[in-house]
């Protein structure tokens, strides 16, 4: 199976996710996030870059539960923007 490339909604739904973790994470330092949510400071990095842009919902989950942010907020940053999917 061959994944499809991201749409340049998707991409800029993980920019904003990127920003998001990356104020979250405050005075906290990458690596000590890092590894709290159990993942490499390079991942780290990338996510809130934004080059990794479709993080696994496990590895969101990880850093929600690092930052003690409600992983509901870290959603509504990934939606804002995203068009409304119609009901079929």
């Amino acid at each position: 199976m061959v994944r499809q490339p991201l749409t340049p909604q998707q991409i800029a739904a993980g920019q904003r996710l990127g920003v998001a973790l990356r104020a979250a994470r405050g005075g906290r330092s990458l690596v000590e996030v890092a590894v709290a949510a159990g993942m490499s400071p390079e991942t780290l990095r990338k996510i809130e870059a934004g080059r990794l842009p479709a993080p696994a919902f496990g590895t969101v989950v990880c850093l929600s539960q690092a930052l003690d942010v409600p992983l509901s907020e870290l959603a509504e940053v990934w939606l804002a923007g995203m068009p409304v999917r119609q009901a079929s």
